[in-house]
Protein backbone atom coordinates (compact mmCIF):
# COMPACT_ATOMS: atom_id res chain seq x y z
CA UNK A 1 0.00 0.00 0.00
CA UNK A 2 2.55 2.46 0.95
CA UNK A 3 4.68 1.30 -2.34
CA UNK A 4 1.62 2.71 -3.94
CA UNK A 5 0.74 5.60 -2.51
CA UNK A 6 4.89 6.62 -3.12
CA UNK A 7 5.02 5.68 -6.94
CA UNK A 8 1.25 7.78 -7.36
CA UNK A 9 2.67 10.54 -5.71
CA UNK A 10 6.21 10.29 -7.42
CA UNK A 11 3.96 10.78 -10.61
CA UNK A 12 2.16 13.81 -9.49
CA UNK A 13 5.61 15.37 -9.07
CA UNK A 14 6.75 14.19 -12.31
CA UNK A 15 3.48 15.68 -13.67
CA UNK A 16 3.94 18.86 -11.77
CA UNK A 17 7.44 19.61 -13.42
CA UNK A 18 6.57 18.85 -16.73
CA UNK A 19 3.97 21.38 -16.64
CA UNK A 20 6.60 23.57 -15.56
CA UNK A 21 8.93 22.86 -18.20
CA UNK A 22 5.84 23.12 -20.83
CA UNK A 23 4.89 26.82 -19.54
CA UNK A 24 8.85 27.39 -19.28
CA UNK A 25 8.89 27.79 -23.33
CA UNK A 26 5.58 30.78 -23.40
CA UNK A 27 2.52 31.58 -21.93
CA UNK A 28 -0.41 28.94 -22.58
CA UNK A 29 -3.67 28.10 -22.26
CA UNK A 30 -5.44 25.07 -20.33
CA UNK A 31 -6.49 23.31 -23.80
CA UNK A 32 -2.74 23.64 -25.40
CA UNK A 33 -1.40 22.91 -22.19
CA UNK A 34 -3.35 19.93 -21.71
CA UNK A 35 -3.48 18.57 -25.34
CA UNK A 36 1.19 18.97 -24.85
CA UNK A 37 1.17 17.35 -21.60
CA UNK A 38 -1.13 14.12 -23.14
CA UNK A 39 -3.27 14.93 -20.00
CA UNK A 40 -7.07 15.62 -19.57
CA UNK A 41 -8.15 18.97 -19.32
CA UNK A 42 -9.09 18.38 -15.40
CA UNK A 43 -6.32 16.73 -14.80
CA UNK A 44 -3.68 18.91 -16.08
CA UNK A 45 -5.89 22.02 -14.35
CA UNK A 46 -5.95 20.76 -11.15
CA UNK A 47 -1.92 20.33 -11.34
CA UNK A 48 -1.51 23.38 -12.59
CA UNK A 49 -3.79 25.35 -9.97
CA UNK A 50 -1.84 23.77 -7.44
CA UNK A 51 1.67 25.44 -9.10
CA UNK A 52 -0.84 28.62 -9.02
CA UNK A 53 -1.26 28.02 -5.41
CA UNK A 54 2.28 28.17 -4.49
CA UNK A 55 3.75 30.65 -6.82
CA UNK A 56 5.19 28.53 -9.58
CA UNK A 57 3.12 30.09 -11.94
CA UNK A 58 0.59 32.31 -12.58
CA UNK A 59 -2.54 32.38 -14.42
CA UNK A 60 -4.12 35.38 -16.52
CA UNK A 61 -7.34 35.28 -18.58
CA UNK A 62 -7.18 35.08 -21.97
CA UNK A 63 -3.24 34.66 -21.62
CA UNK A 64 -3.20 31.45 -19.12
CA UNK A 65 -0.20 29.95 -17.73
CA UNK A 66 3.07 31.49 -16.82
CA UNK A 67 5.78 31.20 -14.41
CA UNK A 68 5.50 32.70 -11.13
CA UNK A 69 7.88 34.65 -8.77
CA UNK A 70 8.01 31.65 -6.80
CA UNK A 71 10.58 30.23 -9.71
CA UNK A 72 12.60 33.40 -9.86
CA UNK A 73 12.86 33.35 -6.11
CA UNK A 74 14.27 30.04 -6.47
CA UNK A 75 16.21 30.73 -9.62
CA UNK A 76 18.02 33.97 -7.83
CA UNK A 77 19.15 31.74 -4.54
CA UNK A 78 20.68 28.78 -6.73
CA UNK A 79 22.62 31.51 -8.52
CA UNK A 80 23.69 32.70 -4.93
CA UNK A 81 24.54 28.88 -4.15
CA UNK A 82 26.60 28.15 -7.50
CA UNK A 83 30.35 29.14 -7.03
CA UNK A 84 31.82 28.38 -9.91
CA UNK A 85 35.10 27.15 -9.06
CA UNK A 86 33.25 24.76 -6.61
CA UNK A 87 31.57 23.32 -9.45
CA UNK A 88 34.03 23.25 -11.64
CA UNK A 89 36.59 21.73 -10.07
CA UNK A 90 36.01 18.40 -10.16
CA UNK A 91 35.50 18.46 -13.85
CA UNK A 92 38.95 20.10 -14.30
CA UNK A 93 40.44 17.34 -11.75
CA UNK A 94 39.31 14.55 -14.08
CA UNK A 95 40.65 16.65 -17.47
CA UNK A 96 43.46 16.81 -15.66
CA UNK A 97 44.03 13.44 -15.14
CA UNK A 98 43.09 12.28 -18.22
CA UNK A 99 45.77 14.91 -20.28
CA UNK A 100 48.19 14.63 -17.76
CA UNK A 101 48.31 18.52 -18.75
CA UNK A 102 47.46 21.99 -16.67
CA UNK A 103 44.05 22.99 -16.71
CA UNK A 104 43.01 26.57 -15.81
CA UNK A 105 39.58 28.40 -15.16
CA UNK A 106 38.91 31.68 -15.55
CA UNK A 107 36.59 34.49 -16.23
CA UNK A 108 36.54 38.04 -18.29
CA UNK A 109 37.94 40.75 -15.86
CA UNK A 110 37.76 44.01 -17.71
CA UNK A 111 39.99 43.66 -20.47
CA UNK A 112 41.98 40.88 -18.79
CA UNK A 113 41.36 37.60 -18.14
CA UNK A 114 41.24 36.08 -14.50
CA UNK A 115 42.26 32.67 -12.99
CA UNK A 116 40.03 31.20 -10.82
CA UNK A 117 41.85 27.66 -10.74
CA UNK A 118 44.76 26.16 -11.75
CA UNK A 119 45.16 21.85 -11.53
CA UNK A 120 48.61 21.38 -12.13
CA UNK A 121 49.04 18.22 -14.76
CA UNK A 122 51.72 15.21 -14.06
CA UNK A 123 54.21 16.24 -16.49
CA UNK A 124 57.41 18.31 -16.08
CA UNK A 125 56.51 21.39 -17.41
CA UNK A 126 55.97 24.42 -15.58
CA UNK A 127 52.99 26.70 -16.50
CA UNK A 128 54.07 30.03 -15.11
CA UNK A 129 50.61 31.17 -13.91
CA UNK A 130 48.91 31.47 -10.60
CA UNK A 131 45.63 31.66 -9.36
CA UNK A 132 44.24 35.30 -9.02
CA UNK A 133 46.37 36.24 -11.96
CA UNK A 134 45.21 38.62 -14.92
CA UNK A 135 46.40 38.04 -18.20
CA UNK A 136 45.98 39.33 -21.73
CA UNK A 137 42.79 37.94 -23.85
CA UNK A 138 44.44 38.28 -27.20
CA UNK A 139 47.18 36.05 -26.35
CA UNK A 140 46.03 33.40 -24.43
CA UNK A 141 43.23 30.42 -25.15
CA UNK A 142 41.73 31.22 -21.91
CA UNK A 143 41.01 34.86 -23.15
CA UNK A 144 40.27 34.20 -26.34
CA UNK A 145 37.52 31.14 -25.76
CA UNK A 146 36.24 34.28 -22.88
CA UNK A 147 35.66 36.20 -25.77
CA UNK A 148 34.15 33.81 -29.01
CA UNK A 149 30.65 35.91 -28.87
CA UNK A 150 32.02 39.51 -28.96
CA UNK A 151 32.15 40.86 -32.56
CA UNK A 152 35.54 42.17 -34.45
CA UNK A 153 35.22 45.56 -33.53
CA UNK A 154 35.39 44.60 -29.44
CA UNK A 155 38.16 41.90 -30.79
CA UNK A 156 39.82 45.02 -32.24
CA UNK A 157 40.25 46.28 -28.88
CA UNK A 158 41.35 43.30 -26.62
CA UNK A 159 44.45 43.04 -29.47
CA UNK A 160 45.49 46.51 -29.32
CA UNK A 161 45.48 45.74 -25.58
CA UNK A 162 48.76 43.29 -26.71
CA UNK A 163 50.64 45.85 -28.61
CA UNK A 164 50.33 43.93 -32.20
CA UNK A 165 50.64 45.64 -35.19
CA UNK A 166 48.38 45.93 -37.74
CA UNK A 167 49.48 42.42 -39.81
CA UNK A 168 49.45 40.91 -36.54
CA UNK A 169 45.89 41.71 -36.07
CA UNK A 170 44.84 40.46 -39.72
CA UNK A 171 46.35 37.10 -38.73
CA UNK A 172 44.69 36.87 -35.26
CA UNK A 173 41.64 38.08 -36.47
CA UNK A 174 41.36 35.19 -38.92
CA UNK A 175 42.29 32.49 -36.42
CA UNK A 176 39.60 34.10 -34.25
CA UNK A 177 36.73 33.60 -36.92
CA UNK A 178 37.85 29.99 -37.21
CA UNK A 179 37.78 29.69 -33.23
CA UNK A 180 34.10 31.74 -33.08
CA UNK A 181 32.62 28.87 -35.90
CA UNK A 182 33.77 26.25 -34.22
CA UNK A 183 34.09 26.46 -30.53
CA UNK A 184 37.22 26.51 -29.20
CA UNK A 185 40.44 29.01 -28.92
CA UNK A 186 44.27 27.90 -29.15
CA UNK A 187 47.36 29.77 -27.73
CA UNK A 188 50.08 28.51 -29.86
CA UNK A 189 53.05 29.97 -28.04
CA UNK A 190 51.73 34.09 -28.19
CA UNK A 191 51.35 34.41 -23.93
CA UNK A 192 54.59 32.44 -23.37
CA UNK A 193 57.81 31.00 -25.05
CA UNK A 194 57.29 27.15 -25.47
CA UNK A 195 53.66 26.71 -24.45
CA UNK A 196 50.80 25.82 -26.18
CA UNK A 197 46.86 25.30 -24.85
CA UNK A 198 43.50 24.60 -25.95
CA UNK A 199 40.56 26.55 -24.24
CA UNK A 200 36.88 26.74 -24.36
CA UNK A 201 33.91 28.37 -23.12
CA UNK A 202 31.61 27.35 -20.80
CA UNK A 203 28.38 29.23 -20.67
CA UNK A 204 25.52 30.18 -18.22
CA UNK A 205 21.99 29.81 -18.08
CA UNK A 206 20.65 32.42 -20.32
CA UNK A 207 23.51 30.99 -22.98
CA UNK A 208 26.26 33.83 -22.20
CA UNK A 209 29.71 32.85 -21.68
CA UNK A 210 30.28 32.71 -18.39
CA UNK A 211 34.08 31.37 -18.02
CA UNK A 212 36.39 29.25 -19.83
CA UNK A 213 38.59 26.62 -19.63
CA UNK A 214 41.85 25.82 -21.29
CA UNK A 215 44.75 22.72 -20.96
CA UNK A 216 47.62 23.99 -21.34
CA UNK A 217 51.56 22.14 -21.55
CA UNK A 218 54.64 22.28 -23.26
CA UNK A 219 54.91 22.62 -27.22
CA UNK A 220 56.40 19.30 -27.54
CA UNK A 221 52.97 17.36 -25.66
CA UNK A 222 51.37 19.70 -27.76
CA UNK A 223 51.50 19.50 -32.29
CA UNK A 224 48.82 20.48 -33.89
CA UNK A 225 47.05 17.24 -34.74
CA UNK A 226 47.05 16.30 -30.71
CA UNK A 227 45.33 19.98 -30.32
CA UNK A 228 42.69 19.05 -32.96
CA UNK A 229 42.32 16.74 -30.68
CA UNK A 230 41.98 17.85 -27.12
CA UNK A 231 39.95 21.12 -29.04
CA UNK A 232 36.37 17.97 -28.62
CA UNK A 233 37.63 16.60 -25.26
CA UNK A 234 37.86 20.13 -23.82
CA UNK A 235 34.62 21.80 -25.09
CA UNK A 236 32.41 18.52 -24.29
CA UNK A 237 33.94 19.23 -21.00
CA UNK A 238 32.99 22.80 -20.59
CA UNK A 239 29.82 21.74 -22.27
CA UNK A 240 29.38 19.30 -18.37
CA UNK A 241 30.13 22.48 -16.84
CA UNK A 242 27.55 24.62 -18.61
CA UNK A 243 25.04 22.35 -17.96
CA UNK A 244 25.60 22.18 -14.07
CA UNK A 245 25.01 26.19 -14.56
CA UNK A 246 22.09 25.39 -16.00
CA UNK A 247 22.64 26.26 -19.80
CA UNK A 248 20.29 24.08 -22.69
CA UNK A 249 20.56 23.96 -26.18
CA UNK A 250 17.89 26.10 -25.91
CA UNK A 251 19.55 29.08 -24.75
CA UNK A 252 21.57 29.37 -27.30
CA UNK A 253 24.62 31.62 -28.19
CA UNK A 254 24.51 35.19 -28.41
CA UNK A 255 26.55 37.82 -30.36
CA UNK A 256 27.88 40.41 -27.92
CA UNK A 257 29.08 43.67 -29.30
Amino acid sequence: MEASTAQSGSQTLFRGLDVIDVVAEGAIALQPLSDRLGLTKSTTHRLASALVDRGYLTFVAREGYSLGPKLLELGWIAHQQMHLPSIARPYLERLATATEDTVHLGILEGLQALYLDKVPGRRRVVIGSRVGERHPIASTGLGKALILDHDESSWRQFHNMTGGGADDFAIWLERMRVYASQGYAFDLEENEDQIRCVAAPIRGAKGEIAAALSVSSAAQYMNDARMRILADEVRDVALQISKELGWTERAGRPRKG
